[in-house]
Parts: C-alpha cells; sequence; structure tokens
C-alpha cells in the first residue's frame, strides 16, 4: 500500500511541475506580446494521512508528536503578476499605453478590460481593438463639452466639419499711455461755398435741398450733381484707408441725404458729446452772402480718428469733384485737426455662418483727473449692413493705480440684415485686463474671440489625463472625448479570457470607472505602448526548476516500481 501511494505522490509530482512548465513556457511565448502580464504557479501539499495523532504531556510522559505521511503536492493557484511593464515609444498616435494603475475598457460581446493600448480607427472613424471591440470613453456633446457619467464608443471624426460660430465677446488687453495728451479738437472738413438755384434766384441751401438744383456759388453756371450720376468716395481715416463708397443720386435726393451719407461713410460718430459736436452740417456763410453755405463734416476727437479726403476724394470716374475737400489753406479744406493720444486697432469676429467680419476698435484719451484717466473707445465695422459702420462707443475709467474701475458689459451690435446670418450680431467687449500706466505709446490687441469659421477635423491628440483634443482647420482646437479607466480592489481576481483581455471575476471586485490621472488611476502616454512584464532570466530559472523538479518526480515513480518489482519477484 505505501509503494502504491509512493507511485501517486511521485505522479502529483509530475502534475504540478508539468504545470509550472506550461505556465513558464506561456510567460515566455509572451515575451513580446503588448502589455502581457506573467503568471506563476504556486504550490501547495496534498492532504495528509495521520498515522498518529500525538499525545500531550503529563507529569510521567513527555508527549508525543503527531505522524504524517504527505500524499504529493497540488496546485494551490496560477497568479497573475500585474507589475507594470516598460513603456516604448511608437509614434502611432491611437496607441496608448497606462502609466499607472487602470484598464481601459472595451465593449464586444460583453465588456472588457485590458491593458492593451494598441488601437485602430474603424472605417466609422471610431476607436476599437485590433479583435475589433469598440474602446470606451466619454462623448462630447454639440458644442463639445465633455459628458461625463455615461460611457459610450470613442469617435475620431477625421476629416468631419464644424458648424460656424458666432462670436458673442471678445478679449481685449494691453496699455494705454497715462501720461499721453489728452485728445482736443477734430478733423473739420469743409466744402466749398454752396448755393441753391431752386428759386430761380440764389438762396442758402438747407438739408431738403435737392441735390439737382445745388450748385458751386463762385460757378453758378455749372451743375454739381445729376440724376443718375454715381459718385465714389475714397478717404483715410488716421491714415487708414476707409472703405470705398458709392452714392447715386436720384430725382429725390437730398443735400441731407449727402449729408448722411458723408457721415456714415467716414464712420463718424454722433452720439458722443463733444466740442465741436461730431457729424455732417451746413454752417451758412452769412458774412460771406448770405445766399450761400457750405458742407462741413466734424470728426470724432484723437489722431486714429483724424479725417482726410483729397480734392478729387469724392467724384465720379470722369474726376468730377462736386465736393471740394481740398486741405490747402483755402476756405475749403482742414480748418483744425485732431490732436491727443489714441490708438487703434482691427479685429476679426464672426457672424453665425462663419463670415468673417473686420471691426476697428479705436481707444481715445478723453479726460485726466486727481481720481485716474477716461479713455473712450469707438467701434466701427464696414461689415455692418445698413451703410452705418459705426457699432458702438463707451468710456473705460481707470483709478489712479492704473486698473480699470468696475464696471457694465460693454457691447457692440453689427446688423447682419439680408446675409442670412441671424441679426443683429451682438458681441461683448472684454477690457479687464486693460491698464492706464504711464508708457512710451498706447498698445491694444484682441486676445480672444470665440466665434470661429467652418473647418475640418484634419489631426488629433490625445492627452495624459484621457482626453481627445481635435484640431481643426480654421485654427480651433476642440475636445472630442475622453478615454475612461477601470480599477479593481483584487485585479488578481479577473478573470483571462485570452488576448489580453479580461472580464470581472468573483473576486476581483466591482470596476470603480474614472478619467486617468483621477481617484488612482494612471495617466495615459499616447504613441506608445506597454511592453510584456515577461523576465527572461528569472523565467530560465523557473524553466530549470520546473525541469528538475519533474525529473526528481519521476525517479519517484521509477524507486516504487523498482520496489514492487522486487517484491513480485519475492514472492515467487
Amino acid at each position: 500500500m505505501a509503494l502504491t501511494s509512493a507511485l501517486y505522490t511521485g505522479l502529483s509530482g509530475l502534475n504540478v511541475n508539468q504545470t509550472r512548465l506550461n505556465v513558464v513556457g506561456n510567460n515566455i511565448a509572451n515575451v513580446n506580446t503588448v502589455a502581457f502580464k506573467s503568471s506563476r504557479a504556486i504550490f501547495k501539499p496534498q492532504f495528509y494521512v495521520t498515522d498518529g495523532g500525538g499525545s500531550p504531556p503529563s507529569a510521567d510522559f513527555g508527549g508525543t508528536n503527531p505522524s504524517q505521511r504527505g500524499l504529493g503536492a497540488t496546485v494551490a493557484g496560477i497568479e497573475k503578476n500585474f507589475q507594470a511593464g516598460s513603456i516604448e515609444p511608437t509614434g502611432k498616435p491611437n496607441d496608448l499605453a497606462i502609466d499607472g494603475a487602470g484598464f481601459f475598457i472595451v465593449q464586444g460581446d460583453e465588456q472588457r478590460f485590458t491593458r492593451d493600448g494598441g488601437f485602430n480607427l474603424n472605417a466609422a472613424n471610431q476607436l476599437t481593438t485590433t479583435g475589433g471591440e469598440f474602446v470606451l470613453g466619454y462623448g462630447v456633446d454639440a458644442n463639445y463639452n465633455l459628458i461625463p457619467g455615461q460611457l459610450q464608443n470613442l469617435e475620431i471624426p477625421l476629416g468631419a466639419t464644424t458648424t460656424a460660430k458666432s462670436t458673442a465677446g471678445m478679449t481685449l488687453e494691453g496699455n494705454l499711455n497715462a501720461s499721453g495728451e489728452v485728445a482736443t479738437g477734430a478733423s473739420i472738413l469743409n466744402s466749398q461755398a454752396l448755393t441753391d438755384l431752386s428759386g430761380g434766384a440764389p438762396a442758402a441751401p438747407t438739408g431738403a435741398s435737392l441735390l439737382a438744383d445745388v450748385v458751386d456759388f463762385a460757378n453758378q453756371g455749372a451743375p454739381l450733381f445729376t440724376v443718375g450720376q454715381k459718385f465714389a468716395l475714397s478717404a483715410e481715416k488716421g491714415g487708414r484707408d476707409v472703405p470705398e463708397a458709392t452714392y447715386e443720386v436720384t430725382a429725390t435726393s437730398t443735400l441731407q441725404d449727402m449729408m448722411d451719407f458723408f457721415r456714415e461713410s467716414l464712420g463718424i460718430n454722433t452720439g458722443v458729446t463733444a466740442v465741436p459736436p461730431p457729424g455732417a452740417t451746413l454752417e451758412t456763410l452769412a458774412a460771406d452772402d448770405p445766399a450761400s453755405a457750405r458742407l462741413t463734416l466734424t470728426g470724432n476727437v484723437g489722431v486714429d480718428n483724424e479725417l482726410s479726403v483729397a480734392a478729387t476724394g469724392f467724384s465720379t470716374a470722369g474726376g468730377l469733384a462736386p465736393f471740394n475737400f481740398d486741405q490747402g489753406s483755402n476756405a475749403a479744406g482742414i480748418e483744425s485737426g485732431a490732436v491727443g493720444e489714441s490708438v487703434h486697432t482691427t479685429v476679426v469676429g464672426y457672424d453665425s455662418l462663419g463670415t468673417p467680419l473686420s471691426i476697428g476698435l479705436t481707444a481715445v484719451f478723453e479726460s485726466s483727473s486727481d481720481a485716474g484717466n477716461v479713455w473712450r473707445y469707438f467701434a466701427e465695422s464696414a461689415d455692418s449692413v445698413g451703410g452705418d459702420p459705426v457699432v458702438g462707443t463707451g468710456t473705460l475709467t481707470f483709478d489712479s493705480t492704473g486698473k480699470l474701475a468696475p464696471m457694465p458689459a460693454e457691447t457692440i451690435t453689427l446688423n447682419r440684415t439680408g446675409t442670412g446670418a441671424k441679426t443683429p450680431l451682438v458681441i461683448r467687449l472684454d477690457f479687464d485686463n486693460l491698464t492706464s500706466l504711464t508708457a512710451r505709446g498706447s498698445d491694444l490687441v484682441m486676445t480672444h474671440q470665440d466665434g470661429s469659421p467652418i473647418g475640418t477635423l484634419t489631426t488629433y491628440s490625445i492627452g495624459t489625463d484621457g482626453k481627445i483634443v481635435g484640431s481643426f482647420s480654421n485654427g480651433l482646437t476642440r475636445n472630442l472625448g475622453q478615454l475612461a479607466l477601470a480599477q479593481f480592489t483584487n485585479p488578481q481576481g479577473l478573470v483571462d479570457k485570452g488576448g489580453n483581455m479580461f472580464i470581472e471575476g468573483a473576486s476581483s471586485g466591482t470596476p470603480v470607472i474614472s478619467v486617468p490621472n483621477s481617484l488612482g488611476a494612471g495617466t495615459v502616454r499616447s504613441g506608445a505602448l506597454e511592453m510584456s512584464n515577461v523576465d527572461l532570466s528569472e523565467e530560465f530559472i523557473n524553466l530549470i526548476i520546473a525541469s528538475t523538479g519533474f525529473s526528481a518526480a519521476s525517479r519517484v515513480i521509477t524507486t516504487s516500481d523498482q520496489l514492487i518489482t522486487e517484491l513480485l519477484n519475492a514472492a515467487r
């Protein structure tokens, strides 16, 4: 009976060492498998036969220990080693490695977990494993805001287009020179003397005078306007070219219509209290002749608001100049110029169709006191429909330390009627980071605006926090989603389904799902893969130990067989 038991004891040794050989062989076979986790076989003794239970000591006897015979070994378990492998760069953006704890979450026939981040994009631009399972994470809404809490397939829609977004706000920054000269005076452009011949005799023209009746007072035989004529206005403002404007004379066109045309085309803001008042007016020249008057254009204060119209700046293609805004020393021309510290910048916003809109912003030093400085901004845009480019104005009050005092939200309004875009377009101006300190000059720049034209997703990147950020051809970057990671209280309890995939096991605990770099989860490395954690030197040693153990167990069987043979021979 004892010899037979020895045979089974040796057999158990063969079985456990064979299991170890299988485990070691599997480890060595997967030494180059991405994110492979090695295993080890753990042995324990099988049950024992107790020949004597032992006895306790007494006054007359020292007691005995139990007498037990073991019946071999058995496999206590095969454990996974979830220690992280080394991370190697690949350069492929959708190759991902987890640096730390956690598992990627994938979905096929069932929800599974993996450390293998060798992902691909399928035909629908969805992130998948090499086996076709969908990689899960958090998606985004229509405004590219992440939607946490609900796992879904991650999509990277390369080639997809974004919808245009109208500009709702702009941020302006810079410094307005506190030691500059306060703006005084304004550009005053005077025309030649005009008269109205509608009554048969010369009379001082009024705003109601028809253009066809208005002539040059000094040359009453030549009409200035005829019905059907088209005139082009070329001018400068602060040294910048004003967008060319055209005017067509009709049978009902009045001198007031012409004055409104000049005021709107030159962007003169009449909503500002100043001396002299800005705008377009008729000045009666009673001192020279009560039958004459001249057109006076008064601009806004500040050097960057200075107006300039050449002698032929308002003319037909043939060169006719009805109004002679000559800048010489004669009665027509600039009577006084704009002076004072100012700064101009041009910014670009977008309407709801993604159409770029150019907006000019001019800041002018309006007043100074012991309490601080006051600046005024002027906003104008030729892209505001309706002919009048003036889209807003307001004051910026700074305290004695150069900081902007709290103020209500400043807005400008652009008319987009007839363009198909949403109208009006209201844009909030944020001046909070603007200062007014002594400097060599004034600076004003736009640092941010939240509108955009239509764009195409061209590239993407995945950050350490798992956020997938897309770059569009219009220069925008938007969130496209975020990877999710799962952690387990006992990763050893996961069930290996092969193919580097695990499922939740009875003793693994439920998955704790979070984003990378939170709640103890590791970070994500894009363009890299986690390598196998197999240690070849250790596996070769285990191979030798398993081989030796197998050979030794087989020797037990051989020896037991020889003894049984001897016993049988003795009975003959």
